[in-house]
C-alpha cells in the first residue's frame, strides 16, 4: 500500500508537495478543476462546497484540454519533491457535459475525453478517476460535527436543496452555458437510461485506456441516495459496482473506492465490501475516510472516530494484498491558523501507523 494525498489545481505549490512529503506521503491524487475556485487557498482547504445554489463556479474551457505538455510539466515538479503523480480526478465537466446529458456534442466530447487519456498514457500517469454524475454533491451542510467541536461536512435529512431540480447549462454542479440557466432546467430521466449512457462511454473511452495503460476509476454517488436534484444516480448501493463493472470486463475498468460514501449507504456491510472487491482487484485507489451514520443523516468524523473501524479495513487490503495508494480526501477542520494542514497530518499520521503496524 502506498500513503497518498488529494490536491485541487490552486493547491499544486511546492509548499503543499513539502507538507505532502513531511506527512509521510509518497503519491498524490490531483484535480484539474477547482470547484470552487480559491475561496480558501489561504488555507489550503480541499472540503467541497455543501450547497447547489447556481453552482461551485464556471467549468473551464470546452476547447482547451489538459495537454501533454502541461501534464508532464505538473508530474516533473511532483517528482522533483519526491513524490509521484499516481493519478488525476474528475473531468473538467466542459470537457464532457454532453457525455452525461447525451446532448448533441456527445460524439465530440467522447473524443475530448479520449484525448485527455491518451494524454495521461503518454505522461505516465497510471489512473483518472471519474464521476459518472449529473447533479453531483448536494444537499450537506457544515458545522462543528466532528470531535472537539471541528467543523466537518454531513447531511441532516432531505433538504430542499436536493429536490430542486438541475438547470440547464449546468452539470456536477458547474456552470459550462451561463446564458442557459435561465431558459428551464434539465429533462428527467431514469435509472435506465442514466445506465445506458453510461455503458456508452465505457465502450468507447476503456479500450483507448487499456492501449494507454490508464484505470477508468469510477466514485461512488456522494452523498448516496437513489436520486439528487430530479437526476438519478448510478451507485448508491455497494452492490451497484458489481454492476458497473459488469458492464464492461475491461481490466481497466476499477473503482475509486470511497470508503466514507459507501459506509454512508444503507446497505451493505463495509468489510465484506471491502474484501470483495479488492480480491477482484477493481480498486484503483481508495479514499481513506471515516463517518458517523447513514444517509440523510450521517456526519464526517476525524479518522479514528467514525463507525468504520480503519485497523481492520487496512487489515483486509493487506490480506488481499492491496498494492494502491490510500488517501484522506478529506478530514475535519482543526482549531488553529492551518485547519486543513493539521487535519490533513492527524490523517496521515494515523494512517502511517495503521500501514506499519
Amino acid at each position: 500500500m502506498k500513503l497518498g494525498f488529494g490536491l485541487y489545481r490552486h493547491m499544486l505549490t511546492p509548499e503543499n508537495y513539502r507538507f505532502a512529503r513531511q506527512s509521510g506521503a509518497t503519491h498524490l491524487i490531483i484535480h484539474l478543476v477547482d470547484y470552487f475556485g480559491q475561496q480558501k487557498k489561504d488555507q489550503g482547504s480541499s472540503n467541497q462546497p455543501v450547497g447547489a445554489g447556481e453552482g461551485w463556479g464556471p467549468a473551464g474551457d470546452e476547447n482547451k484540454l489538459w495537454q501533454l505538455d502541461e501534464l508532464l510539466e505538473i508530474k516533473k515538479e511532483i517528482n522533483r519533491h519526491g513524490l509521484e503523480l499516481a493519478g488525476i480526478e474528475n473531468f473538467d465537466p466542459a470537457h464532457w457535459y454532453d457525455v452525461l446529458l447525451d446532448g448533441p456534442k456527445r460524439d465530440k466530447h467522447l473524443d475530448n475525453c479520449k484525448t485527455i487519456i491518451r494524454n495521461l498514457g503518454e505522461a505516465g500517469i497510471p489512473i483518472f478517476g471519474y464521476n459518472f454524475s449529473i447533479a453531483g454533491v448536494a444537499g450537506r451542510i457544515k458545522d462543528k460535527f466532528a470531535r472537539g467541536e471541528a467543523e466537518s461536512v454531513g447531511m441532516d435529512g432531505v433538504s430542499e436543496v436536493i429536490k430542486k431540480p438541475v438547470p440547464k447549462g449546468m452539470v456536477w454542479n458547474m456552470v459550462y452555458d451561463p446564458g442557459a440557466m435561465e431558459t428551464g432546467v434539465l429533462p428527467e430521466i431514469n435509472h435506465a437510461e442514466l445506465w445506458r449512457r453510461l455503458k456508452g462511454f465505457l465502450d468507447e473511452i476503456l479500450p483507448v485506456a487499456e492501449a494507454s495503460g490508464v484505470v477508468m476509476a469510477a466514485h461512488p454517488d456522494d452523498p448516496p441516495l437513489p436520486y439528487i436534484r430530479k437526476q438519478p444516480r448510478l451507485v448508491y448501493q455497494p452492490h451497484m459496482y458489481n454492476d458497473l463493472i459488469q458492464l464492461n470486463p475491461s481490466p481497466s475498468n476499477k473503482l475509486e473506492f470511497c470508503l466514507g460514501t459507501l459506509s454512508e449507504m444503507t446497505e451493505g456491510d463495509i468489510y465484506e465490501v471491502t474484501d470483495h472487491f479488492t480480491k477482484m482487484n477493481r480498486v484503483a485507489y481508495i479514499h481513506f475516510r471515516n463517518v458517523q451514520g447513514k444517509v440523510p443523516y450521517y456526519r464526517e468524523t476525524f479518522i479514528d472516530d467514525g463507525d468504520i473501524d480503519m485497523k481492520k479495513i487496512v487489515d483486509i487490503l493487506k490480506k488481499n494484498k492491496y498494492e494502491g495508494v490510500l488517501i484522506p480526501d478529506h478530514t475535519p477542520l482543526m482549531s488553529c491558523d492551518a485547519p486543513w494542514h493539521a487535519g490533513m497530518a492527524f490523517a496521515m499520521g494515523y494512517m502511517k501507523a495503521l500501514m506499519i503496524s
